[in-house]
Order: C-alpha cells, then structure tokens, then sequence
C-alpha cells in the first residue's frame, strides 16, 4: 500500500526546478497542536526542506518554521523518517526567489568557512567547568577541554548522539565526535574570540 504521503509530494517539475542545498542551520518549528519543537535542517531548497527533529509531524500536517538566517517559513509534511521529516514549502514566488539567494549565500558562506575551522587555534580556557544542556531540557556538568572560535572538546560522563543539538554555557551547537572520555561540539555559528572570553574566562563570582 502506497504511503499518503505520496499526496503531498511535490511534482517532478518541482523537484527539477529546485536545488537541494546542504545546509547545517537550525531553528524551531511549530506543528498543528501549538506545541514547539527544535530542529536543525539538513538540507533546503525553496521549495523543500528536511529537518532533523526529535518530534516527527504527520504527512499533510501544516508546519510552520522559524529558522537561522532564513526566517519564517510555512510547509506541509510530505515524509518521515526515524530522526525527522521533509516538508514543502508554501510561498510566493517572490518568497521562493528570496529564498534561492539566501540558500545560495549560506552555501557559499558554510564552504568558505571551512578552512577557517581547521585553522582556529584551540586554547584551554581558564574557566574549564561548564554545563551542556539537551533539547529536552536535561543538564550535565562537565568540564572543557580546550576550545575554539568554532567548537569545543568536553570532558562528560554522557555521550549524546552524534547530530544531537545541545547547548553548551550559551553556546549552541551539535556533537560532532566522541571519544573515551567525552564528546566534540560545533558550534551553530563561528564565534567571537571576546564572546567566547566573557563565557568562558570571565571572573567567577
């Protein structure tokens, strides 16, 4: 028995018109029910859009979601998976035109920065101990092993799954690596070497 969702799928012609743009960007999202949920988007084209996303939305349930850089956008579920979902998106032409180029200039702009990432120096910080919070709320000390304007090595006794959005002090990102005695986060975006001073080597009080 086919899946409903083959209903909602966009058109072939759709599909041609639109390129797929690997994208690591995050944001929220809101489904039918009111309720609100996390997601991070695993790639994007004007007209689609597959989230990674612990709470999974129905085939033809409406969505509406907020995301980095990009902003407000409304869409219809069209599939699922074990880890999130992929949705159409409704809009304008205009809209849709406007959205092509913001894909584009992220598409740009995330394989400009990494080379940066691999040349951002990691440094202890003088203030090591810190706290790495989950979507769902959940909270675990841990300590910091050195650091970057693009990531950091974290000492924990939990290991998130690899993809997992966590909130590292007030740094947001998603675990990248682990290894024996703790995890790698990326950060969401490239930070400032004075943001990263008044997180993480400011003066305790």
């Amino acid at each position: 028995m086919r899946s409903a969702a083959v209903e909602y799928a966009p058109s072939r012609a759709e599909r041609r018109n639109f390129q797929r743009v690997r994208v690591k960007i995050y944001g929220r999202f809101m489904l039918e029910d009111r309720t609100e949920h996390p997601c991070q988007v695993i790639d994007m084209s004007p007209g689609n859009v597959a989230l990674r996303t612990d709470r999974i939305g129905k085939p033809g349930e409406k969505v509406i979601a907020y995301i980095d850089h990009i902003g407000r956008v409304e869409g219809i579920v069209t599939r699922t998976s074990q880890d999130g979902f992929a949705m159409t998106v409704i809009a304008s032409e205009r809209k849709k035109d406007k959205l092509a180029a913001q894909l584009t200039w992220l598409a740009n702009k995330h394989e400009l920065d990494l080379p940066e990432d691999r040349r951002h120096e990691r440094v202890a910080p003088r203030n090591p101990m810190s706290v790495l919070q989950l979507t769902d709320g959940r909270q675990y000390q841990c300590r910091i092993i050195d650091l970057s304007l693009s990531g950091a090595a974290i000492e924990i006794d939990v290991k998130p799954a690899l993809g997992v959005q966590v909130m590292l002090g007030t740094m947001r990102g998603q675990v990248v690596r682990h290894f024996e005695d703790g995890v790698a986060i990326e950060f969401a975006v490239i930070q400032r070497p004075e943001t990263l001073d008044q997180e993480f080597n400011a003066p305790r009080s």
